[in-house]
């Protein structure tokens, strides 16, 4: 009678391990948060706040990906850089990044990427309906929570700010941010559509 169970185990633990096709996927988005960083930033508004691709890219990264896997992809973006590749924004690259005020943001990037792509597979997983909507909002919690949140704080910490003065500095980049978090929702929903088992591919294939 242990026969079955001893059949069943291998299959099941080799389910949850990331194949090639997974570290392709890691490899390939991680190159694309680093390609969008370096595309130059188009001022607007009276601020001239820019307008940067980076942030839909980390986000859209967690979206198409899952948390694990967005993490990773972030993540490597993140490890290459402070390596000294350089591909954070503006050119800039190594540790001394992390002692900028804006060392806050890019940490938050691959917890973003991890939390939208958390949230998005459960969207996935649990409902056709409105989809756009909740990774929308999927991508709004790992953006305000994590990337403007630890962004406030690296501007308090490294630039010496206060939170008042922290805070006023980061919100002009909301509206371009929720922007971004919406057209990444909309681009998620077209992939998942396109490539249905990207993200859920494991939980089929255990039913």
């Amino acid at each position: 009678m242990s026969q079955p169970d001893t059949a069943v185990a291998p299959r099941t633990a080799s389910r949850t391990r990331w194949g090639a096709t997974d570290l392709g996927l890691i490899a390939v988005f991680a190159a694309l948060v680093a390609g969008s960083a370096l595309i130059p930033g188009i001022p607007v508004g009276a601020l001239g706040v820019p307008i940067t691709l980076q942030l839909l890219a980390v986000v859209l990264t967690g979206l198409v990906l899952g948390g694990g896997r967005g993490f990773a992809a972030v993540g490597l973006y993140l490890l290459l850089g402070l390596a000294g590749l350089p591909i954070f924004s503006g050119g800039r690259s190594g540790l001394g990044i992390l002692a900028t005020p804006s060392a806050g943001y890019i940490i938050g990037f691959p917890l973003a990427a991890a939390a939208a792509g958390w949230l998005a597979g459960v969207v996935i997983r649990r409902t056709v309906k409105y989809r756009t909507v909740f990774l929308f909002l999927a991508a709004l919690v790992g953006t305000v929570v994590l990337v403007h949140g630890l962004g406030v704080l690296g501007m308090m910490v490294n630039g010496k700010l206060d939170f008042t003065k922290a805070f006023l500095a980061d919100l002009p980049y909301y509206p371009g941010d929720i922007l971004k978090c919406l057209l990444a929702a909309v681009i998620a929903v077209s992939l998942h559509k396109a490539f249905p088992d990207v993200l859920v591919r494991r939980v089929r294939q255990v039913r």
